[in-house]
């Protein structure tokens, strides 16, 4: 998100350095125009001092050439030119003997031989001294006014009347260089110089400003654009985070954290004034609502529903004991032996149906399915009551370990218990049968149903049964138990492998 917005501004950031690089070329573009002004300025303000000045010095150098001069020039020459501030020119006036006609009060500066009063250019610049010299001969040439100008004097003249920083004023004259003016800041920085001519021409001053410190608050203006830019990025992502993402993502917490049955108010933790998320929090906690009233009527009609099927199988289990004790009637009002052992296979095979039902209802509750140790006993038990006279003393023991089957594996479970048991009484009623029910250690979805009696070993008879009813019988009840049904007629032993609840 951070990287998105930071991008969306981007063009702004842009547009903003570029309004910015813009806005420091235009002050360039400013103060060299203003730097341009103040040196043209300068130019002419010196230039035309030194020209007023030298133009007395001329009238008074031809004056005393001429003998023409009166005892009070001197002077009057003296305060024209310390007029214009303390620090005035000085000035000398010789004849070609070296005689000193007229000067000022002070004391001439050094740096102009005698010999060279007359020789030299009309103006010139003295570095040692700090000085410059202005030179004017008479018409005839025999005499010759030197003015000197100080530094501070040159400096007062050439000030600009624009208000420049860390100006510095520079006067040359060929490879001669006399600084008028330093600059006040002694820091480090771009020069930006201006030249213009003065009269005499071969002397230029030179006008040079010095750019401001690269301080933190310049640098700061200058970056300001890309600081706005990642500052505008930063605080929309800040306010996306809060005010959107955050939200969502305790909304998310919420949900995730849902179970059935519950109903969520998502909006007690969440604080938002985004409304959409508000009105998501708000359709969360209806649906939540709608869950937990359909969870409700879904546990209801799941109650109500395990009532009716406890009715059910209660009601199954009183026909089937009905059916056995009509059947037990008509068994004692018959004469025949085949009749009564008749009667009293059907009342076996009816008391396992029976049974059955009774241990489902008995485990309904906690809906694991039928206990096999529980259901192998009580029919084995029923079995054992409806025996026939000769089978009286027929023993059952059982070994089972704590398993539970469907409904759908008990019913053909029962009636194959029910079917080898009756076979083993009737070819040896006075053995034993041992019945076993181990789950599969590799498997726990299945189990191995042994059941082994002495009874149940190969022979004529239990070939011929088998034969008859009996095999068709065990045959149908392995198909609906979806395994075949091993037979070890040497040791009376048959194994089936039946699914159970893991």
């Amino acid at each position: 998100m951070f990287l998105i917005l930071t991008l969306a501004l981007l063009p702004l950031g842009v547009i903003a350095l570029v309004t910015s690089l813009q806005a420091i070329r235009t002050a360039d573009l400013e103060k060299e125009a203003l730097l341009r002004v103040a040196v043209t300025q300068s130019a002419r303000k010196l230039t035309a001092d030194l020209q007023a000045d030298r133009t007395a010095l001329e009238l008074t150098v031809n004056a005393i050439a001429n003998h023409a001069a009166d005892p009070g020039m001197c002077g009057r020459l003296a305060f024209f030119l310390s007029s214009h501030d303390t620090d005035g020119a000085r000035f000398y006036i010789y004849d070609r003997a070296g005689r000193r006609l007229c000067k000022s009060d002070d004391d001439e500066p050094a740096g102009i031989a005698p010999g060279a009063r007359f020789d030299r250019p009309i103006a010139q610049l003295l570095p040692t001294s700090q000085y410059v010299v202005s030179r004017v001969r008479s018409h005839d040439g025999q005499v010759a006014g030197l003015a000197y100008y100080s530094r501070m004097h040159l400096e007062s003249i050439a000030d600009p009347a624009t208000a420049l920083q860390n100006r510095q004023l520079t006067l040359r004259q060929g490879d001669v260089k006399l600084i008028v003016s330093r600059s006040g800041s002694a820091a480090m920085g771009h020069m930006a110089s201006l030249s213009a001519r003065l009269d005499p021409p071969d002397i230029i001053l030179t006008m040079s400003v010095r750019d401001p410190p690269a301080t933190v608050a310049r640098l700061l203006s200058l970056s300001l654009p890309l600081v706005m830019w990642f500052a505008a990025a930063a605080i929309g992502w800040f306010v996306v985070n809060r005010l959107l993402i955050r939200p969502l993502v305790l909304l998310r917490r919420v949900v995730a954290a849902y179970q059935p049955g519950e109903v969520l108010e998502p909006m007690q933790r969440v604080r938002t004034p985004a409304q959409e998320i508000v009105a998501l929090g708000e359709t969360f906690r209806e649906i939540s609502e709608d869950v937990a009233t359909h969870e409700a009527e879904m546990a209801e009609g799941l109650d109500t529903q395990r009532k009716l099927t406890r009715e059910v199988h209660h009601r199954v289990k009183n026909n089937l004991q009905i059916i056995a004790s009509l059947i037990s009637l008509h068994a004692r009002s018959a004469h025949e032996a085949e009749a009564i052992e008749a009667y009293a296979s059907i009342q076996r095979r009816v008391d396992a149906l029976s049974v059955v039902h009774r241990n489902h209802f008995a485990e309904l509750e906690e809906n694991r399915g039928v206990g096999v140790r529980p259901l192998i006993s009580e029919l084995s038990a029923s079995l054992r009551g409806t025996a026939p006279a000769k089978a009286r003393r027929f023993a059952i023991q059982i070994e089972s370990d704590n398993l539970h089957i469907s409904q759908d594996v008990a019913v053909p479970i029962a009636f194959l218990i029910t079917e080898l048991v009756e076979l083993a009484m009737m070819m040896a009623p006075h053995s034993m049968m041992r019945i076993s029910v181990h789950q599969d250690e590799a498997r726990p979805d299945r189990a191995l149903l042994v059941m082994q009696s002495r009874g149940l070993m190969t022979s004529e008879e239990m070939t011929s049964r088998l034969g008859e009813r009996y095999g068709r019988v065990l045959t149908g009840l392995s198909r609906q138990l979806r395994s075949p049904l091993d037979h070890d007629g040497d040791a009376g032993r048959y194994a089936i492998a039946i699914t159970v609840i893991p």
